[in-house]
């Protein structure tokens, strides 16, 4: 058939539809180098693309068929085609030799036989050889003999005594026809010499040589050694061999030497293409007379070919979540050896998720085995190797790319299970305070990741207003400036979401502690500056021994921590080194005792100091007067009042003002005191029986700055009613260690009458005396 002559309709048996056939990647894999049909996919049709010779391909072989594959590359789906080669009349019988002799002694009797030379006629049955005919004459006659193996074969019958004297030469013409249609015929011509007598014909020593060789014989070697002996004497005694029978291909590959009868190779032997070897030799005499023989060589095979490993179908890639048994290729796998030799495995790493399955003979599929992960490997470089059994074995190894392509599988991951920042109060607005980092092992958009902020509020405010975060590198920045006094830490989360379809998500929790900084001076509790403009005032009796507590200053700062750390300093004093402070403590304390020519005065400035960098710093002023008793100062007061100034008289006056109010809080102090005496088996409310004015602490005055001299702490409140049940009287107790007045209140049944205002108050009438 010429080329691209229709074999068949491929699509209409595989019942597929034309239009699809080029979707569907339909096509021809097919064995060996010459590819003799394709796949029409405009008409579904498969046509020859090669001149088909079955002698060439098939050879003697009664069915000749060529075997090959269709595949559907998007099913997956492969279709075993055979097509087989019917034979024509494409050959003519052929002699080897045009012309041959054959030499007969006159002795000869009729009836003998002497064999011809066989035609060839590659084409099988009706169309190979049929019959020979021999060209017509008075002595020779044709048989036609059929051998075992269905082969025809002439000999030539001597019907009638030959006389060399009459004639010597005898020419024939034989003729091979077949039964084709139209018929085709070889002829050869025969020369028959007569010769004189020779009546014993060469032996040989075996009917049939048999001999065994590897097809990896080198060229040279002899495999076998005919052997024919002939009796007679002479010319007649010397025996030739020769190859009586053999077909083109075995001509170029065995050679027999016609004078010692060895038979050695001088070509390639091929198991695959031959694995058996018939020849046919002669051994005949100088005289005319012959032996025959047979030489039958098996080739054994050998390993001497590698398994041929093709990729018939592929994808390069998938997603890594891809189910088990996922296919990836489909491989095609040949061994032209046979037997073991032939057999041959497919293997891939065992370490690797992927496993051979074997769908058809000679065909492997290669699918995944277990779960893929593209974070752990993003591409695979698959080995697929192919060994036989042969020894020593022989393989074909291929490589198939694989990339897995990324699924958002994989949650953002920060680089710490919480994070703690730390921020300098009074920062400014804007500041970037620290950085977050989570990092996706996805790929692309399933590992691009965008930061944001989720929490409550900072103190009625919401978390917005305080900080933010950059969505793209999670930097985390302050929008405000923030107070340690107001709040030291603010906890929230931060999330981490990736950009995957649908999204994946983290948290953790952040918490940004608030640094003080030393912005606050130390605030100076005690002494307090007095609402009335006046200067705080302690006493310090003359009869005090050194480290003498005269009164403590007591200071506090808002910061914390080194920064609140408070000392304090004397800065100034009227008499230096007649008092100390305490350097932590604040208390005021005599350095040494008091002697006349001190002041009566003595005005102290206390410095106190924080420990922040740079120091912040507060002064208080303490005035201590030095008396034993509040008399003492009033006299001691008058007698310094009238030298310090006698030009002065507002200063005269002060000091009288002070003594006539400090007379009359005496006056009212009495009275008070012998109300409580009189009610004191009753009531017993009263603690002790003595009240001086020694036991108060002299801590407690103030007011003395030549204007006034009061007991600032000292104050005493008296609410007097018209139900004498429900009148008062509080007292102060004083502790000298911290300066702080605590008060018990005593009730007074009676109404006390202080003065006429007093008397005529109807509900109450509240004295607060200094």
């Amino acid at each position: 058939m010429q080329k691209g002559s229709t074999v068949g309709n491929i699509a209409k048996d595989l019942g597929l539809d034309i239009k699809e056939l080029s979707d569907l990647g339909v096509r021809v894999v097919s064995k060996g180098r010459t590819q003799y049909f394709a796949l029409n996919v405009n008409s579904g049709h498969l046509i020859t693309t090669e001149r088909i010779d079955r002698e060439q391909i098939c050879g003697r072989m009664e069915k000749c068929l060529l075997t090959f594959e269709i595949i559907v590359e998007e099913k997956m789906k492969l279709y075993r085609v055979e097509v087989e080669i019917t034979d024509i009349n494409d050959n003519a019988p052929n002699f080897q030799a045009e012309k041959s002799e054959v030499k007969i002694s006159e002795t000869t009797a009729p009836g003998s036989r002497f064999p011809l030379q066989e035609a060839q006629d590659p084409d099988l049955g009706i169309n190979s050889l049929q019959s020979y005919h021999l060209s017509s004459n008075r002595h020779f006659s044709l048989d036609v003999q059929t051998g075992s193996d269905g082969v025809k074969y002439a000999e030539l019958v001597l019907e009638k005594s030959l006389d060399r004297e009459e004639q010597a030469v005898h020419d024939l013409i034989l003729t091979a026809t077949d039964g084709g249609d139209p018929v085709t015929s070889g002829t050869a011509q025969i020369r028959v010499i007569v010769h004189d007598v020779n009546d014993n014909a060469p032996v040989f020593s075996q009917s049939v040589y048999k001999v065994n060789v590897l097809e990896n014989m080198p060229a040279g070697s002899t495999m076998v050694t005919v052997k024919a002996t002939d009796p007679d004497e002479g010319i007649h005694q010397e025996v030739k061999y020769s190859i009586r029978k053999i077909t083109n291909k075995p001509s170029q590959i065995f050679h027999l030497d016609s004078w010692t009868g060895e038979l050695t190779v001088v070509g390639n032997l091929d198991f695959e293409e031959a694995a058996l070897y018939e020849i046919e030799v002669q051994a005949h005499d100088g005289g005319g007379l012959f032996d025959r023989s047979k030489i039958v060589i098996v080739v054994s095979d050998v390993n001497d070919n590698a398994p041929e490993l093709t990729i018939t179908s592929l994808v390069s890639s998938i997603p890594e979540d891809s189910p088990p048994g996922t296919v990836i290729a489909l491989l095609n796998v040949q061994d032209p050896d046979s037997g073991e030799n032939g057999e041959v495995t497919c293997s891939t790493p065992s370490n690797l998720p992927f496993q051979l399955k074997k769908p058809f003979e000679n065909y492997y599929s290669l699918v995944t085995d277990r779960a893929l992960d593209r974070e752990h490997v993003a591409a695979y470089n698959v080995t697929v190797t192919a060994t036989d059994n042969g020894t020593p074995p022989l393989s074909t190894a291929i490589t198939i790319p694989l990339r897995i392509l990324d699924t958002n599988d994989n949650y953002p991951l920060f680089d710490k299970t919480s994070y703690t920042g730390y921020v300098m109060e009074n920062n400014p607005i804007g500041a970037s305070l620290f950085c977050l980092t989570a990092h996706d092992s996805d790929s692309e958009d399933n590992s691009r990741i965008t930061y944001s902020i989720t929490g409550t509020q900072i103190q009625e405010a919401p978390l917005s207003s305080s900080i933010s975060i950059n969505s793209e590198t999670g930097a985390l920045y302050a929008l405000r400036s923030f107070d340690y006094e107001q709040f030291r830490e603010i906890r929230f989360q931060v999330q981490a979401q990736d950009g995957g379809s649908p999204p994946l998500s983290s948290n953790v929790s952040v918490t940004l502690f608030i640094l003080d900084q030393n912005d606050n001076s130390p605030h100076i509790l005690h002494p307090s500056f007095p609402t009335d403009g006046s200067t705080g005032v302690e006493l310090a009796p003359r009869s005090s021994e050194p480290g003498y507590l005269v009164t403590k200053v007591v200071a506090v700062d808002a910061d914390s921590g080194q920064n609140a750390w408070l000392s304090y300093q004397l800065l100034k004093a009227t008499e230096p080194g007649l008092f100390s402070v305490g350097l932590h403590s604040g208390e005021i304390r005599t350095a040494r005792s008091f002697v006349d020519k001190d002041a009566l005065k003595q005005s102290l400035v206390v410095l106190v100091k924080d420990n922040g960098q740079p120091p912040l710093s507060a002064t208080a002023t303490v005035t201590v007067v030095v008396a034993d008793s509040i008399p003492e100062i009033l006299s001691d007061l008058s007698s310094l009042s009238a030298p310090a100034d006698p030009q002065s008289s507002l200063t005269l006056y002060l000091v009288i003002a002070v003594a006539s109010v400090s007379c009359l809080f005496f006056t009212f102090i009495l009275v008070l005191l012998a109300l409580r005496l009189r009610r004191w088996r009753n009531s017993q409310l009263f603690d002790s029986s003595s009240v001086t004015f020694s036991g108060v602490p002299v801590s407690q005055f103030v007011g003395i700055d030549g204007v006034r001299a009061f007991l600032h702490s000292y104050s005493h409140e008296g609410s007097l009613t018209t139900d004498s049940r429900k009148s008062q009287f509080n007292f102060p107790k004083s502790n000298y260690a911290n300066n702080l007045t605590s008060q018990y209140a005593y009730e007074i049944k009676d109404p006390i009458l202080i003065t006429e205002e007093l008397a005529n108050n109807r509900d109450q009438t509240s004295i607060q005396v200094s």
